[in-house]
């Protein structure tokens, strides 16, 4: 299996290097290519660089390591490659104001996965992951010991659940399904409860991953 991350930031260098310690191919792919070659050269052979449409068209599983603004762009330009891909999307609504604080970029009735699924083609597989975690969360909690670090990702599509729960695991970490498409928007910051914003900047193992899923139902 090939895994492309689109977006060499500090979300998707974190998460390329997780999986290549775990074994993954990886493709990457960045609008400045140089710095995509730059990064596959760093992480070693399991690793290559390629243009965006490559990378996609090579490529089982799609991670969007973008800012939402660029998955909207990307998108629509790359579609008809990223039919019947599984497309994961770690995207969060947030900014910086003008005191470099977080704020959030849409209106509290939309979120950002309801965004990027709209924009994908309807054969495509979405799932939310990868994003809950602050990218510097993301990249100095893979194999934590002696308890792993807990990722939620929400998907209505069972066989991608499978593919991205074996991804998670590859890069460190131990997978939670928080639910369907319908609470994708719950793992996304900075209003998520079941992001590392909305669990005032916790990182959780699997059992208060759960535990926190499990008190939300009680309180739905």
């Amino acid at each position: 299996m090939i895994t492309a991350i689109i977006g060499v930031g500090n979300l998707g260098r974190a998460l390329a290097g997780h999986l290549v310690a775990g074994d993954e191919l990886v493709v990457l792919a960045a609008r400045d290519e140089a710095h995509a070659v730059e990064l596959a050269h760093e992480l070693g052979p399991r690793v290559e660089a390629a243009l965006v449409e490559d990378a996609i068209a090579a490529a089982d599983v799609v991670v969007l390591a973008l800012w939402l603004d660029q998955i909207k762009e990307l998108v629509p330009e790359q579609a008809r490659l990223l039919e019947n891909k599984i497309v994961v999307d770690p995207s969060n609504p947030i900014g910086f104001d003008e005191n470099g604080q977080v704020v959030r970029t849409l209106p509290d009735d939309q979120s950002a996965s309801s965004i990027v699924a709209a924009l994908l083609p309807a054969s495509a597989h979405y799932v939310k992951a990868f994003g809950t975690l602050g990218a510097d969360s993301l990249a100095s909690s893979a194999n934590r010991e002696p308890r792993r670090v807990a990722l939620f990702y929400a998907t209505d599509d069972d066989s991608a659940a499978g593919t991205v729960e074996r991804l998670i695991r590859a890069a460190g970490f131990d997978p939670v399904r928080a639910g369907g498409f319908a609470d994708a928007g719950r793992l996304e910051g900075p209003g998520g409860d079941l992001s590392q914003f909305g669990l005032n900047g916790a990182v959780l193992d699997i059992d208060q991953a759960r535990a926190a899923l499990a008190a939300t139902e009680v309180t739905a």
